[in-house]
C-alpha cells in the first residue's frame, strides 16, 4: 500500500502498467480505505498458496519431466537420508547426506572424474526444478561442450539440500559439481532456481567453498545467461583449483540495446 497521491491517469493507466512490468514487486497498488484493493489481496493469497505448494509438493520424474528428457540424459532418482517431506523440512541435516544405497547407485551409473557433474535437486521448490531444468540442462551441456570440458549426465536427488554436493564429490570426484536446486519460494515467484557450484567438494565443506548463480526464472536470470555464467564459473574454478570466496564471478553479458525510458524517450 502507499499513501502517495493517486496518479491522474488512474490505476489502469499505461504508465502504471509499464512501471509494474519492470518489477515483480507490488508497487503503486492503490488502496480501498485502509486496506488493499480486493484484486491485490486475492493476488497475494494466490501467490502465498503457490509458495506453500512449491515447498510441499514432490516430483514425479516421468510426469513432470517427460520420457524424452529422462531418456536423453539417462536421469535416475536417488534420495537423501530425509525419508519424507516432513522430515526434510524439520531436519535439514538429513537432506545434506545421501543414503548408502544412493551412493552405490551413483557410483555404478555415473562416470568418475568428469570436469562438470550436474545434479538435480528438488530443494524447497519442486516447481522451480520442473520449470527450469528441462531447458537449463541442455543449455549448460552446450556451453560445456563449447568450452572443451567433459560433462557428467545429471541425476535427481529427492529431498535435497545444498550440502549433498559434498557426498557427490566424495563418490564421483568431479572437478566441479553443479547442483540445480529449487529456491525457497517467495511471493514474487515459486519457480526460481539456483545453480550452486563447488570445486572438488568433499566431507566437511561449507558455503564458503561454494559459488551461486541464483534467481533463474522467467522474470529473473534467463536460461542462456544462467548457462553461460555457470560454465564460465566452472572453467575458472578448474583453472584456479579452488572455489567459493576465492573465486569472484567475472562474466559479463553482451551489451544490450538501449532501453527506452518510461516516458517513451531513449
Amino acid at each position: 500500500m502507499s499513501d502517495l497521491a493517486p496518479i491522474p491517469d488512474g490505476p489502469d493507466s499505461e504508465l502504471l502498467a509499464r512501471v509494474r512490468a519492470r518489477t515483480p514487486a507490488r508497487i503503486l497498488t492503490g488502496r480501498a480505505g485502509g486496506s488493499y484493493r480486493t484484486a491485490t489481496w486475492l493476488e497475494l493469497r494466490a501467490d502465498h498458496a503457490a509458495a506453500r505448494d512449491a515447498a510441499r509438493d514432490g516430483i514425479d520424474l516421468e510426469r513432470d519431466f517427460g520420457r524424452a528428457f529422462l531418456d536423453r540424459w539417462d536421469v535416475f532418482e536417488v534420495a537423501t537420508r530425509a525419508g519424507s517431506k516432513d522430515e526434510y523440512l524439520l531436519r535439514p541435516d538429513l537432506g545434506r547426506a545421501l543414503r548408502d544405497d544412493a551412493k552405490r547407485t551413483i557410483a555404478e551409473r555415473r562416470e568418475q572424474g568428469v570436469d562438470v557433474q550436474i545434479v538435480l535437486g528438488d530443494g524447497l521448490s519442486a516447481a522451480a526444478l520442473v520449470a527450469q531444468a528441462p531447458k537449463l540442462v541442455p543449455a549448460i551441456a552446450d556451453e560445456v561442450a563449447a568450452s572443451g570440458l567433459s560433462l557428467g549426465r545429471p541425476f535427481f536427488v529427492r529431498n535435497c539440500r545444498v550440502g549433498v554436493m559434498n557426498d557427490v564429490g566424495d563418490v564421483l570426484a568431479p572437478a566441479v559439481v553443479v547442483l540445480l536446486i529449487g529456491e525457497r519460494p517467495g511471493l514474487a515467484t515459486a519457480e526460481s532456481l539456483s545453480a550452486y557450484l563447488a570445486h572438488r567438494p568433499g566431507a566437511g565443506d561449507d558455503d564458503s567453498r561454494r559459488n551461486l548463480v541464483s534467481n533463474v526464472h522467467a522474470r529473473g536470470v534467463p536460461i542462456d545467461q544462467a548457462a553461460a555464467r555457470v560454465v564460465h564459473l566452472a572453467a575458472r574454478m578448474i583453472a584456479a583449483g579452488e572455489s567459493g570466496v576465492a573465486i569472484k564471478e567475472t562474466w559479463t553479458p553482451a551489451p544490450a540495446a538501449p532501453r527506452r525510458s518510461l516516458d517513451g524517450t531513449s
